[in-house]
């Protein structure tokens, strides 16, 4: 990461480990390669070594800035890619301007970042991919190539946050990089030198804005031979994706979340912003930049972990809305869909093991630390019990017996406080399993409603509810033999059954302040059951 200080130590707020104000980078940046090892100062000249060391040659590197004079506000690395240098790694420096530093014979990346005295007069940065070092070398990085890099978004009044410049760079097999992060406009930058092979430089330009209606993600990725010079980017507003993240709030709670919004490819610093909730935040990214994630954090009590969430790859497309809800009920069982997912039941020669998200958010999003009183998962073999734990919820491992048998896995979960209102989650799977020569995913299908509620989990008293209604997991691909949906407003002491029709069941709400339990049976037609139980599931107002 190139350094955030002047050669004499003074901090600089342009480039570097940069302060980002108000909002904070909560994404790792994936800098390897980028000066992970040790810094190399001028070496004194030297011949070939008699223990075989490989001859080094002067590499002198001039540093003119924007007048053309030489500076000594600079910031210069030197990566070793292929050849008897490919492990060696430089940052000369000398205040006069030019240095000379004494390397072994190689393909090298070079990149500076030279700065003035006032910060608000802008960045240069110059990257040179392709650095043949095999003989002495003298190259000149002047401020003067450069050229701006004026990517803004369609709001006029919206304010630059950060971004990151990062260029990577393949030959014979090894890739390294560099990268240059700034927290003010006035960012210039300039290839140097000869082009490198087709298509082994990639570049990425990130940068991040707040504005009065929306903050903005603006990203563009690169592919030539050359480092870019200069950068234009104006998009117009339809041709954004918008992404809508709402933060939920329990009735009568408060607290504070945050949210992070970054590109799922290569590395960036993210937009982080903090919600007092209940509250919804609203980013514009360009879909040219390929998926977005977004993390989402909620408040946490004192000598608590966070709860915190993800919603990683997310499609987006120019004038369309994507929108994320997080920490809203109804809260239940939820699979990962994704193709390749880990299962959430797998049967491993006589272990039969559960990892599932019991209480994820009514998205479906997994909690990274459930707020529960109590969790029980039991297992049973033709009727007899085999073993109940405590703890975590929907995560338990057995061991059971190699013959096949027909075995009922049930698990558990008391939302919040173990009150009442909190809310009890039960998932109950009856399937025929035999030890098994490799890890097998068991036959498990889980339930979600999705009801159409307030970001304090309520729905609007006595109005018509239409709930839709999804199968995940071992049904939704074998097939639904029968399912049955039925709500209950006494906490699951009487239920009503209401019919499933086109994916979605409808009700109406009760009076204000009562709950709605909710309960699926579900048979796939392989004869797999599932008995799904949410009780308090959502409230009235």
């Amino acid at each position: 990461m190139n350094d955030s200080s002047t050669p004499g130590g003074t901090p600089r707020d342009t480039v570097g480990r940069t302060p980002l104000g108000r909002r904070t980078v909560l994404r790792t940046l994936a800098l390897a390669g980028v000066l992970a090892g040790t810094t190399l100062s001028a070496l004194p000249p030297t011949a070939v070594a008699a223990s075989g060391t490989p001859e080094t040659y002067a590499l002198t590197i001039r540093h003119l800035d924007r007048a053309g004079a030489a500076t000594g506000g600079y910031s210069t690395h030197v990566t070793g890619i292929s050849g008897p240098g490919a492990q060696q790694e430089a940052a000369p420096y000398d205040a006069s301007g030019t240095v000379t530093v004494r390397l072994p014979k190689g393909r090298y990346l070079l990149d500076s970042t030279l700065y003035g005295s006032d910060p608000a007069t802008g960045t240069d940065w110059v990257v040179q991919p392709r650095l043949d070092l095999n003989g002495d070398t003298t190259v000149t990085v002047d401020a003067r190539t450069t050229a701006p890099v004026d990517v803004r978004p369609p709001e006029s009044g919206a304010r630059y946050l950060n971004g990151i410049g990062f260029v990577e760079v393949t030959h014979e097999g090894t890739t390294r990089s560099a990268n240059i992060m700034t927290a003010r406009e006035g960012l210039r930058v300039a290839h140097l030198g000869p082009a490198s092979e087709p298509g082994s430089v990639k570049e990425w330009f990130d940068t991040y804005w707040s504005g009065a209606r929306a903050d903005y993600g603006l990203g563009y990725t690169f592919t030539s031979d050359r480092a870019l010079t200069g950068l234009v980017r104006h998009p117009a507003a339809d041709g954004l994706a918008t992404v809508k993240i709402r933060g939920a709030a329990a009735e009568g709670t408060t607290g504070t979340g945050f949210v992070s919004v970054q590109p799922s490819a290569g590395p960036t610093v993210g937009l982080a912003q903090s919600l007092e909730l209940p509250a919804t935040a609203t980013v514009m990214v360009n879909p040219e930049r390929g998926r977005w994630d977004v993390e989402y954090t909620g408040p946490a009590a004192p000598e608590t972990p966070p709860n915190r969430y993800v919603a990683n790859g997310i499609a987006v497309h120019a004038g369309a809305t994507v929108t994320h809800t997080f920490d809203n009920a109804v809260f239940g069982p939820a699979l990962d869909t994704t193709p390749g997912a880990r299962p959430a039941g797998v049967r491993d020669g006589n272990r039969i093991a559960l990892d599932i998200p019991l209480l994820a958010d009514g998205d479906g999003h997994a909690p990274s630390a459930p707020r529960f009183h109590s969790a029980t998962t039991t297992l049973h073999r033709d009727g007899v019990l085999i073993g109940t734990r405590r703890g975590e919820p929907g995560r338990a491992e057995f061991t059971t017996t190699p013959g096949t048998a027909s075995y009922r896995l049930t698990a558990s979960a008391t939302r919040g406080d173990g009150t009442a209102s909190s809310g009890r989650v039960t998932a109950a799977w009856t399937f025929t399993s035999a030890a098994t020569a490799r890890p097998t995913a068991l036959p498990l299908s889980t339930v979600r409603f999705a009801p159409d509620l307030a970001l304090d989990g309520t729905a609007p008293a006595g109005a018509p509810l239409r709930v839709p209604v999804t199968v995940q997991g071992a049904a939704a691909g074998t097939g639904v033999r029968s399912l049955t949906v039925s709500t209950s407003v006494d906490n699951g002491t009487t239920w009503t059954r209401v019919p499933v029709i086109d994916g979605r069941v409808a009700f109406r709400a009760p009076a204000s302040g009562r709950t709605v339990s909710l309960r699926a049976e579900l048979t796939d037609t392989r004869g797999n059951t599932l008995t799904q139980t949410q009780l308090g599931a959502f409230r009235t107002r």
